[in-house]
């Protein structure tokens, strides 16, 4: 009986080619659900450790930041259930630990999906994902700015002799967690916007000619997301919102003028 003789690997046979023929790179093998599962399992776990050690870290200052929270308010906050300080500096510990894990969270996002991006997309949107958490981080100033007038509007509507205003911690803390989130939210904007035109989905030229649009769309998200009630604060997003418009547009601009240069002085 003749002896099979063993087979080769053919990617070994793609390797040693002719001489001075093209050697196409080996395509990485497709991840199975199973493969995807394991390495979302993997992420998860990396990002919830991050986020229970920063959280600890997070605990033990939160007295701290509480104290910097209360201080636009100028009078101690009453605590009208028995677990109430705890249950607080709990979530303020989890949102402490949230803010300084974010970029390990990101990062493992980030690792998790980018495979299954396209190079032109990943190109787009790797510069922007350390960005998104540094506007975050501005907005929840521009939040803590804008505090103060939105407390002295609302804290107004006290009728002397007739009301006081002795607000709870818990209150408080929550309105003043939707207001940072809001504004938090709201200067991801440019964000949105470049990516949006980066990946083809809103021209340049439709922004420019939507600006009226807008201001509409800015309001009426203003009014709907700041918490409160108050003028202050949606007056202040709005304005914050459109002036991040116009920069956004402006920045898009050059870039598209930059490249229009690049392009022209190449071809000729």
């Amino acid at each position: 009986m003749a002896e099979l003789e063993p087979q080769g690997d053919p990617r070994s046979e793609a390797v040693t080619a002719a001489p001075g023929a093209v050697v196409e790179p080996v395509e990485e093998a497709t991840m199975s659900v199973v493969d995807h599962l394991a390495e979302l399992r993997q992420r998860l776990v990396i990002s919830a450790l991050a986020l229970l050690v920063a959280s600890v870290f997070g605990f033990i200052v939160a007295p701290q930041v509480l104290t910097v929270l209360v201080a636009p308010l100028g009078y101690p906050l009453q605590i009208i259930s028995v677990g109430g300080g705890f249950f607080v500096q709990f979530k303020l510990a989890v949102l402490i630990g949230l803010a300084i894990a974010l970029p390990i969270i990101l990062f493992q996002l980030w690792r998790f999906v980018a495979p299954g991006l396209t190079s032109h997309e990943r190109g787009v949107a790797r510069p922007w994902l350390p960005l998104g958490a540094l506007f975050f981080g501005l907005g929840i100033v521009v939040a803590y700015l804008v505090l103060p007038y939105a407390l002295g509007f609302l804290g107004s509507f006290a009728v002397p002799g007739v009301t006081e205003n002795h607000w709870t911690l818990e209150a408080y803390f929550d309105f003043v967690l939707l207001m940072f989130v809001a504004f938090g939210v709201v200067m991801e904007f440019p964000i949105v916007l470049v990516l949006l035109v980066k990946l083809h989905l809103v021209s340049l030229q439709r922004l420019r000619s939507g600006r009226r649009y807008a201001i509409l769309i800015i309001v009426i998200f203003a009014v709907v997301i700041t918490p409160g009630g108050d003028p202050i604060s949606p007056t202040v997003m709005s304005i914050v919102m459109y002036a991040l418009y116009e920069v956004t547009i402006q920045l898009l601009s050059r870039t598209e003028r930059s490249a229009s240069t690049a392009a022209a002085s190449s071809s000729g």
